[in-house]
Protein backbone atom coordinates (compact mmCIF):
# COMPACT_ATOMS: atom_id res chain seq x y z
CA UNK A 1 0.00 0.00 0.00
CA UNK A 2 1.95 3.30 -1.19
CA UNK A 3 1.43 5.56 1.95
CA UNK A 4 2.23 9.11 2.27
CA UNK A 5 2.96 10.10 6.17
CA UNK A 6 2.24 13.24 7.96
CA UNK A 7 5.38 14.03 10.22
CA UNK A 8 6.05 16.04 12.53
CA UNK A 9 8.86 15.26 13.06
CA UNK A 10 8.31 13.85 16.79
CA UNK A 11 7.85 10.22 18.52
CA UNK A 12 4.65 9.09 17.45
CA UNK A 13 4.73 10.69 13.73
CA UNK A 14 8.18 8.82 12.87
CA UNK A 15 7.55 5.55 14.55
CA UNK A 16 5.12 5.56 11.78
CA UNK A 17 7.27 6.47 8.99
CA UNK A 18 9.34 3.89 10.23
CA UNK A 19 5.97 1.36 10.23
CA UNK A 20 4.73 2.39 6.60
CA UNK A 21 8.61 2.02 5.32
CA UNK A 22 8.69 -1.58 7.02
CA UNK A 23 5.38 -2.73 6.46
CA UNK A 24 4.18 -1.24 3.28
CA UNK A 25 5.66 1.48 0.97
CA UNK A 26 6.53 4.82 2.57
CA UNK A 27 6.27 7.72 -0.77
CA UNK A 28 6.78 10.48 1.15
CA UNK A 29 6.64 12.85 4.57
CA UNK A 30 4.21 15.70 4.82
CA UNK A 31 5.15 18.68 6.84
CA UNK A 32 2.98 21.54 8.29
CA UNK A 33 4.48 25.17 8.64
CA UNK A 34 1.36 26.03 10.26
CA UNK A 35 3.23 29.04 12.21
CA UNK A 36 3.98 26.85 15.52
CA UNK A 37 6.05 28.90 17.95
CA UNK A 38 9.05 27.04 16.70
CA UNK A 39 10.44 24.83 14.22
CA UNK A 40 12.89 22.12 15.66
CA UNK A 41 10.13 19.52 14.99
CA UNK A 42 9.92 20.11 10.79
CA UNK A 43 14.37 20.00 10.95
CA UNK A 44 13.57 16.42 12.52
CA UNK A 45 11.27 15.29 9.92
CA UNK A 46 13.64 16.43 7.05
CA UNK A 47 15.94 14.49 8.85
CA UNK A 48 14.13 11.30 8.90
CA UNK A 49 12.62 11.58 5.26
CA UNK A 50 16.71 11.67 4.30
CA UNK A 51 17.12 8.42 6.41
CA UNK A 52 14.03 6.79 4.53
CA UNK A 53 14.87 8.09 1.31
CA UNK A 54 12.00 9.67 0.55
CA UNK A 55 10.76 13.08 -0.52
CA UNK A 56 9.97 15.68 2.40
CA UNK A 57 7.27 18.15 1.72
CA UNK A 58 7.26 20.87 3.92
CA UNK A 59 3.53 22.75 3.31
CA UNK A 60 3.53 27.06 4.97
CA UNK A 61 -0.43 27.13 5.89
CA UNK A 62 1.33 29.50 8.32
CA UNK A 63 -1.55 32.71 7.35
CA UNK A 64 -4.25 29.82 8.26
CA UNK A 65 -2.49 29.20 11.64
CA UNK A 66 -2.50 33.14 12.10
CA UNK A 67 -5.90 33.24 12.10
CA UNK A 68 -6.34 30.21 15.05
CA UNK A 69 -5.95 32.22 17.77
CA UNK A 70 -5.62 31.49 21.61
CA UNK A 71 -3.42 28.47 21.55
CA UNK A 72 -0.10 27.83 23.14
CA UNK A 73 1.39 26.85 20.69
CA UNK A 74 0.91 29.29 17.94
CA UNK A 75 0.53 32.44 19.99
CA UNK A 76 2.62 34.50 22.75
CA UNK A 77 0.64 32.19 25.56
CA UNK A 78 3.09 30.49 27.96
CA UNK A 79 2.84 27.09 27.62
CA UNK A 80 1.66 25.24 30.76
CA UNK A 81 3.78 23.08 32.71
CA UNK A 82 1.88 19.22 33.95
CA UNK A 83 0.45 16.22 33.05
CA UNK A 84 -0.50 15.98 29.19
CA UNK A 85 -3.95 14.48 30.53
CA UNK A 86 -4.69 17.66 32.59
CA UNK A 87 -7.46 20.27 32.11
CA UNK A 88 -4.99 23.48 31.64
CA UNK A 89 -3.34 21.58 28.42
CA UNK A 90 -6.63 22.07 26.59
CA UNK A 91 -4.62 25.75 25.71
CA UNK A 92 -2.57 23.79 23.63
CA UNK A 93 -5.11 22.86 21.11
CA UNK A 94 -5.27 24.46 17.79
CA UNK A 95 -8.56 24.53 15.92
CA UNK A 96 -9.48 21.98 13.67
CA UNK A 97 -5.41 21.64 13.02
CA UNK A 98 -5.64 18.19 12.23
CA UNK A 99 -8.57 18.27 9.76
CA UNK A 100 -7.11 20.79 8.13
CA UNK A 101 -4.07 19.03 7.44
CA UNK A 102 -5.43 15.95 6.63
CA UNK A 103 -7.51 17.63 3.89
CA UNK A 104 -4.30 18.83 2.62
CA UNK A 105 -2.39 15.41 2.74
CA UNK A 106 -5.52 13.84 1.09
CA UNK A 107 -5.09 16.19 -1.84
CA UNK A 108 -1.35 15.29 -1.66
CA UNK A 109 -2.10 12.12 -1.92
CA UNK A 110 -4.07 11.69 -4.58
CA UNK A 111 -2.67 13.97 -6.83
CA UNK A 112 0.62 11.74 -6.42
CA UNK A 113 -1.48 7.90 -6.78
CA UNK A 114 -0.99 7.19 -3.29
CA UNK A 115 -3.29 4.43 -2.12
CA UNK A 116 -2.91 5.96 1.88
CA UNK A 117 -2.58 8.61 4.41
CA UNK A 118 -0.99 7.72 7.62
CA UNK A 119 -1.45 9.68 10.38
CA UNK A 120 -0.03 8.95 14.27
CA UNK A 121 -2.75 9.73 16.39
CA UNK A 122 -3.32 8.16 19.03
CA UNK A 123 -5.17 7.12 22.21
CA UNK A 124 -3.65 9.54 24.89
CA UNK A 125 -4.86 12.72 22.28
CA UNK A 126 -8.46 11.91 22.81
CA UNK A 127 -9.11 13.57 25.87
CA UNK A 128 -7.81 16.78 24.97
CA UNK A 129 -8.02 17.09 21.00
CA UNK A 130 -11.26 16.02 19.36
CA UNK A 131 -9.95 15.78 15.80
CA UNK A 132 -7.88 12.84 17.24
CA UNK A 133 -11.18 11.02 18.81
CA UNK A 134 -12.07 7.50 16.94
CA UNK A 135 -15.23 9.08 15.91
CA UNK A 136 -14.03 12.43 13.81
CA UNK A 137 -11.03 9.70 12.08
CA UNK A 138 -14.06 7.36 10.90
CA UNK A 139 -16.48 10.52 9.38
CA UNK A 140 -13.50 11.87 7.86
CA UNK A 141 -12.44 9.03 5.87
CA UNK A 142 -16.06 8.70 4.87
CA UNK A 143 -15.83 12.66 3.79
CA UNK A 144 -12.78 12.20 2.11
CA UNK A 145 -14.21 8.83 -0.10
CA UNK A 146 -17.18 11.45 -1.09
CA UNK A 147 -14.79 13.99 -1.81
CA UNK A 148 -12.57 11.85 -3.99
CA UNK A 149 -15.17 9.69 -5.66
CA UNK A 150 -14.49 8.31 -9.04
CA UNK A 151 -11.15 10.56 -8.61
CA UNK A 152 -9.01 8.40 -5.74
CA UNK A 153 -9.86 5.57 -3.48
CA UNK A 154 -7.41 6.50 -0.21
CA UNK A 155 -7.13 4.83 2.77
CA UNK A 156 -6.56 6.30 6.16
CA UNK A 157 -4.34 4.71 8.11
CA UNK A 158 -4.12 5.11 11.98
CA UNK A 159 -2.61 1.88 13.53
CA UNK A 160 -2.38 4.06 16.79
CA UNK A 161 -5.50 5.45 16.99
CA UNK A 162 -6.62 2.81 20.31
CA UNK A 163 -2.94 2.65 21.47
CA UNK A 164 -0.96 4.61 23.70
CA UNK A 165 2.17 6.53 23.69
CA UNK A 166 3.76 3.28 25.75
CA UNK A 167 2.89 1.17 23.20
CA UNK A 168 4.20 3.56 20.16
CA UNK A 169 7.78 3.67 22.15
CA UNK A 170 7.51 -0.43 22.01
CA UNK A 171 7.10 -0.31 18.43
CA UNK A 172 9.64 2.08 17.55
CA UNK A 173 12.07 0.25 19.38
CA UNK A 174 11.16 -3.00 17.42
CA UNK A 175 11.70 -0.71 14.53
CA UNK A 176 15.16 0.64 15.71
CA UNK A 177 13.78 4.52 15.14
CA UNK A 178 16.28 6.84 16.41
CA UNK A 179 14.44 8.33 19.43
CA UNK A 180 17.25 10.59 20.12
CA UNK A 181 16.61 12.03 16.48
CA UNK A 182 12.59 12.99 17.33
CA UNK A 183 11.56 16.31 18.91
CA UNK A 184 8.40 16.40 21.55
CA UNK A 185 8.61 19.40 24.04
CA UNK A 186 6.06 22.33 23.00
CA UNK A 187 8.90 25.04 24.15
CA UNK A 188 11.32 24.10 21.49
CA UNK A 189 14.53 24.90 23.71
CA UNK A 190 17.77 23.90 22.67
CA UNK A 191 16.76 20.66 24.93
CA UNK A 192 13.46 19.17 25.56
CA UNK A 193 12.38 20.93 28.55
CA UNK A 194 11.10 17.82 30.44
CA UNK A 195 8.01 20.04 32.72
CA UNK A 196 5.73 20.70 29.53
CA UNK A 197 2.60 17.96 28.83
CA UNK A 198 4.25 16.36 26.00
CA UNK A 199 8.02 16.23 27.47
CA UNK A 200 6.14 14.22 30.62
CA UNK A 201 3.93 12.34 28.41
CA UNK A 202 7.20 11.05 26.12
CA UNK A 203 9.00 10.74 29.55
CA UNK A 204 6.03 8.33 31.19
CA UNK A 205 5.78 6.52 28.13
CA UNK A 206 9.54 5.08 28.13
CA UNK A 207 9.02 4.19 31.89
CA UNK A 208 5.81 2.26 31.31
CA UNK A 209 7.48 0.53 27.99
CA UNK A 210 10.53 -0.69 29.99
CA UNK A 211 12.73 1.40 27.10
CA UNK A 212 15.68 3.61 28.35
CA UNK A 213 14.68 7.12 27.25
CA UNK A 214 17.88 8.69 25.97
CA UNK A 215 16.23 11.90 25.86
CA UNK A 216 17.94 14.63 27.59
CA UNK A 217 15.52 17.08 29.72
CA UNK A 218 16.25 20.01 31.27
CA UNK A 219 13.98 19.00 34.46
CA UNK A 220 14.43 15.00 34.61
CA UNK A 221 12.28 14.98 37.91
CA UNK A 222 9.77 17.38 37.08
CA UNK A 223 7.97 14.11 35.65
CA UNK A 224 7.77 12.02 38.23
CA UNK A 225 5.46 13.78 41.01
CA UNK A 226 3.08 14.82 37.82
CA UNK A 227 2.44 11.41 37.38
CA UNK A 228 1.78 10.64 40.58
CA UNK A 229 -0.62 13.05 41.42
CA UNK A 230 -2.41 12.64 37.61
CA UNK A 231 -2.39 8.86 38.78
CA UNK A 232 -4.08 9.95 42.08
CA UNK A 233 -6.30 12.21 40.78
CA UNK A 234 -8.15 9.03 38.12
CA UNK A 235 -7.93 6.75 40.83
Amino acid sequence: MKTAVICSGGLDSVTLAYKVAKEHALTRLISFDYGQRHKKELEFAKLHADHLDVPHHIIDISQVGAALTGSALTDDVDVPDGHYAEEQMKITIVPNRNAIMLTIAYGVASSNEDEAVGAAIHGGDHFIYPDCRPSFIEKFADMQNDALDGVSKIELFTPFLNKTKADIVSEGAKLHVPFIETWSCYKGGKTHCGRCGTCVERREAFDISGITDPTIYEDTDFWIETVRIEKERRA
